[in-house]
This record gives structure tokens, C-alpha cells and sequence, in this order.
């Protein structure tokens, strides 16, 4: 059996938001140079992490001493650009900064369609070929439960282990973080326009799922982990620690609203065209669209459940079989300073994991920095919730399920 084998769900935001515009950049300035000298490990101990060492982190086959150099793939328009879009600032900041030159690739478009393609050289032992990946929580989790997936060696990471947000140390597929860092976190929200509500508010599931003023223009999220975990929350579970039974019950109630026509598809980042022309009155939405949504579409609102909402992050890890981890781990390092980190959110529009970073928005832009879908405060952070890890049985069989009820 191949190792992805059951992921039937497709995972589109980043290719279908590069088809939407939906990483435009609200605002850029000159990147200032300069940095902090990298600290030791023993500095870290009051940072809540334990601190994660590596095995492999000293062996002689890393060549980053003498090779200034890293191949980093990631997700497409998931960096800040300049308006020629030749320049990668924050990058380019880094190379001068250590001497190390980035290859830089945006061939990240879906989470299984990347690990097939890297797999057969991880299960081989061989190098991928890159020194730096950006995936979402569960697949990072699933590289990391394979043995596929550097540890991190602290020294090298001591902005990292310092500003990393609390809310984001602890995951249950990386405990301690000791294989990862988030790149950007993800907010599933709710989201309607008003022009076709006609000023009616819509705050929850049920509400999406049930109410008659909204019936057929209802879209959810073809994400398995967000459409569900979103309706177990509107049923007072929780998705860190659901059961099969609870799933089972949550897919009942979307039913429903299937066979009744109240929704009227599925989508991945496409909800943002519905939305914008009137086609779609509401949908569960990823907050990063929605703000680059509103510059353009005032009528376009967002709401927070009172039963709460899902974030998940996409994250950084550096493959097993990298000739370049330090070199990695560096620039790991690198977006945890909060100037640098400010410059990508100002740019992505997708939640900062970065602690200190408001203040330096403020100065790229206030509305940026003001907003709770980019910097989530204090009474938005309180109603997050994460989606548990599955075990490979319940992902077969929970995706399979799933895929059945949206056609997929």
C-alpha cells in the first residue's frame, strides 16, 4: 500500500488562490537591513519549548559551512514580491544578510500531489532535492510521523524558539515544535455579503445550514478538516477530541443541508468570485481571501461563531536527507525576527505566528495591523480551536466519507 494511499481529499488553496489574486499585497515598503546575531541554545529554556537537538544536525554530510546555499519550495503567492514581482524582499534581505544564496520555488499546489512526488526518494533515504518545505499541519504531521522530517537543532534558531506565539507551540503531531515551525496560520471563518442579505447577519453553521433566506447560496469548504470541524463545533463538540460517532453525526447534519439544496456546493478558494458577484449569500471562508476581499467589496463581512472557529497553520520543515539544515534552519530563523515577520504579513494577509509583530505593521500599515483576521486579539483567539490528528484508519476512512458527501 503506498504511504498516502486514502487522501482523496484534495487540497487546493494555494493553486486556487493564485488563480483568485487572493495573496495581492495591501502594502510594501524598503525592507531595512540588518539583524540580531544568532544566541546559543541555553538561552531558550524560559521560551516554554523544550529545546530540540539533532542527531543528524552534526553530521559531516551537511555542507552548509562551505555551500551558501538552499533550495526552499513553498506554495505559490505565499511570499511578499515586489510590484514588478522580480524582487522577493524578505529573501533577498536574507541573502545579504548571511551570504546564502536561496533557490527559491513555488511548486507546492496540493499537500498529497507534492508528498507523492517526493516520497519515493524520502522512502529510499535519498534527498529530495530541497532543503526547506512549507506544508499544511497534517500533512507536516504526517512527514513527521514517517521519520521524514528533520529535528531542529536549537542553536540556530533563537528568534524562532523566543517569538513563536504561544497558541502555536504545542501541536499534537510536533510536540515541543521540535520539527517545525508555522509559516502562517489559517482561520476558518464565516462569511457573508450584505447586498445579498439584505443587512442580515450570519454568525453560525446552523444558521448557513438551516436558514431559509439563504437557501441555495450556501457554499462550504470541499477541506474535509475545515467544513467539519467548523459543524462539530456548532454542535458543542469539540475537534480536538471528537469521536467517530461525533464525525459521523456532523456528516448527518451537512446531509441535510445537501438534500435539501440549502448548500449549494462545495469549493476551495473559488467561494471568493461567489461571493464578490452576489452568487453566494454566505460560505465557510479562510480569512487571509477575506481581507483582501473587503478592500474591494465593503459588503463582504466576516464573523466568529460563538461556538468558536478551526485555525491550522502551514509549516516549515526541513526534508530528511537535506545537505543544507543549517543553511535551513537559518532562514527558519530568519522570519521569526518580527520586522521580517511583519513584511510577509503585510503582503500574505494570513495570520502572523510571530509574536511583536503588531508594532511593526503599524508602521507598514495600520489596517493591517488592526485587523484580528491578521493579528487575532485577545477574544478571537479565545474561541480557536484546532482539528485533531488522525490515526491512518480514521483518515482513510474519515476522507472517504467525506469525499462521498461532496462528490468528490
Amino acid at each position: 500500500m503506498d504511504l498516502y494511499e486514502g487522501l482523496s481529499e484534495p487540497v487546493r488553496k494555494a493553486w486556487e488562490r493564485s488563480l483568485s489574486g487572493g495573496r495581492a499585497s495591501l502594502s510594501r515598503r524598503s525592507l531595512l537591513g540588518g539583524g540580531l546575531a544568532v544566541a546559543g541554545a541555553g538561552a531558550l529554556t524560559a521560551c516554554g519549548i523544550p529545546a530540540a537537538t539533532s542527531t543528524q544536525g552534526t553530521k559531516t554530510d551537511d555542507l552548509s559551512d562551505k555551500d551558501k546555499s538552499l533550495v526552499f519550495s513553498n506554495w505559490q503567492l505565499y511570499i511578499d514580491q515586489s510590484d514588478d514581482k522580480k524582487h522577493m524582499p524578505t529573501l533577498e534581505a536574507f541573502e545579504k544578510q548571511y551570504g546564502i544564496k536561496v533557490t527559491y520555488t513555488d511548486d507546492i499546489t496540493d499537500n498529497v500531489e507534492f508528498f507523492a512526488k517526493i516520497q519515493p526518494q524520502l522512502a529510499a533515504g535519498q534527498s529530495t532535492g530541497r532543503d526547506l518545505v512549507v506544508l499544511t499541519d497534517w500533512m507536516a504531521g504526517r512527514m513527521i510521523r514517517l521519520g521524514w522530517a528533520q529535528e531542529l537543532d536549537a542553536g540556530y534558531l533563537p528568534h524562532a524558539y523566543a517569538n513563536l506565539e504561544q497558541r502555536f507551540r504545542t501541536p499534537d503531531w510536533d510536540p515541543g515544535r521540535a520539527h517545525s515551525y508555522p509559516w502562517a496560520g489559517i482561520a476558518t471563518v464565516i462569511a457573508y455579503n450584505t447586498k445579498v442579505t439584505k443587512g442580515k447577519k450570519v454568525s453560525s453553521v446552523s444558521q448557513l445550514l438551516t436558514d431559509p433566506d439563504l437557501k441555495g447560496r450556501v457554499a462550504m469548504l470541499s477541506e474535509m478538516r475545515d467544513t467539519v470541524g467548523m459543524t462539530l463545533l456548532d454542535m458543542g463538540k469539540q475537534p480536538e477530541s471528537f469521536t467517530s460517532d461525533d464525525f459521523d453525526a456532523a456528516l448527518a447534519k451537512i446531509q441535510q443541508a445537501v438534500d435539501s439544496k440549502q448548500i449549494r456546493q462545495f469549493t476551495g478558494n473559488e467561494y471568493t468570485d461567489g461571493l464578490a458577484s452576489g452568487n453566494l449569500a454566505a460560505c465557510v471562508a479562510w480569512a487571509g481571501d477575506l481581507v483582501q476581499l473587503q478592500v474591494d467589496n465593503p459588503e463582504i463581512k466576516f464573523a466568529i461563531p460563538d461556538a468558536g472557529y478551526l485555525t491550522s497553520t502551514d509549516n516549515m520543515l526541513i526534508p530528511a536527507g537535506s545537505k543544507h539544515r543549517k543553511n535551513a534552519s537559518l532562514l527558519m530563523d530568519w522570519y521569526y525576527r518580527p520586522q521580517i515577520a511583519a513584511e510577509l504579513a503585510a503582503w500574505v494577509n494570513y495570520i502572523t505566528p510571530c509574536a511583536g509583530v503588531k508594532e511593526e505593521l503599524l508602521k507598514i500599515d495600520k489596517s493591517v495591523a488592526n485587523n484580528p483576521l491578521i493579528i487575532p486579539d485577545a477574544a478571537m483567539t479565545a474561541k480557536a480551536h484546532v482539528f485533531r490528528s488522525l490515526t491512518s484508519k480514521e483518515e482513510t476512512s474519515f476522507e472517504s466519507k467525506f469525499a462521498k458527501l461532496i462528490g468528490a
